[in-house]
């Protein structure tokens, strides 16, 4: 766990983890900004096609055949 400390005097404000967080420190009441420096990003989401750029579907079909 990572600790998250006043950037004045030093006291221990929190213990772990924070994307995002400001806290006013109760000692000498220094208002504490502590933000990621490169927050995980989001996983890339699923198609919502059901055919690949090829044109074939998730199960390698090849799309129908029109006109033959």
């Amino acid at each position: 766990m990572e600790e998250i400390r006043c950037g004045s005097c030093a006291k221990l404000l929190a213990r772990g983890t924070a994307e995002l967080l400001e806290i006013k420190c109760p000692r000498c009441g220094t208002l504490n900004h502590v933000r990621v420096a490169n927050p995980p990003s989001e996983r890339p989401r699923a198609s919502d096609s059901t055919r690949d750029v090829h044109g074939q579907d998730r199960w390698g079909t090849p799309p129908p055949q029109l006109g033959r």
